[in-house]
């Protein structure tokens, strides 16, 4: 069965001109420094940023926030000073995930996340709140890939603002395959 399906797609490929790697990916450079670069691609493309100037005034609120929930699914990785009062829920129940991205890449507004903390936490909660430290907050995608490259997990995810597909009617429907909105608390 295998050498029969391989041999489908080779002779579906015989006579067509190779396709030569593109190469690196070189994103357009951010606009300002990165935070900033970072936080207006990630709006829009509808996710929320919100900058705290240190763990203190983010904990202050982080309380004010997670009053609207009933409870929620925090990864491993979020740090004890960041985590809410709020009671834990397993993720498919928790209508609120709070995580901590490796690095933000600010040419993209994408969010680095590494599974080891619970990719449950990630997906499945309707809203999602990242921590990031503004350390973490670089100019491309490719450097944010190439600081985390010592320390690999099993899986690495890029979000860019909450989840969104246009799969029928090319209609946008948000929320679809993971969380609907996405909050970033970004910390000096």
């Amino acid at each position: 069965m295998r050498d029969r399906i391989l041999a489908r797609i080779r002779s579906a490929l015989a006579g067509r001109e190779a396709v030569a790697h593109p190469g690196a990916f070189v994103g357009s450079p951010p606009a300002g420094p990165a935070i900033e670069a970072f936080a207006e691609r990630f709006r829009a493309a509808g996710g929320e940023v919100e900058r705290f100037a240190g763990m203190d005034e983010a904990r202050d609120w982080l309380e004010d926030f997670a009053g609207a929930f009933a409870g929620v699914a925090a990864g491993a990785e979020v740090p004890t000073e960041l985590a809410t009062s709020l009671p834990s829920l397993p993720a498919r129940e928790a209508p609120l995930g709070v995580s901590r991205a490796l690095y933000a890449a600010a040419d993209t507004g994408s969010l680095v996340l590494d599974s080891r903390g619970g990719r449950l936490a990630q997906v499945l909660p309707p809203t999602h709140l990242v921590w990031v430290r503004a350390a973490t907050v670089v100019a491309t995608l490719d450097e944010a890939l190439e600081a985390g490259r010592g320390d690999l997990p099993a899986v690495l995810a890029l979000h860019s603002g909450p989840s969104r597909s246009a799969d029928i009617g090319r209609v946008v429907v948000t929320g679809v395959h993971g969380p609907g909105r996405v909050v970033v608390g970004i910390v000096e």
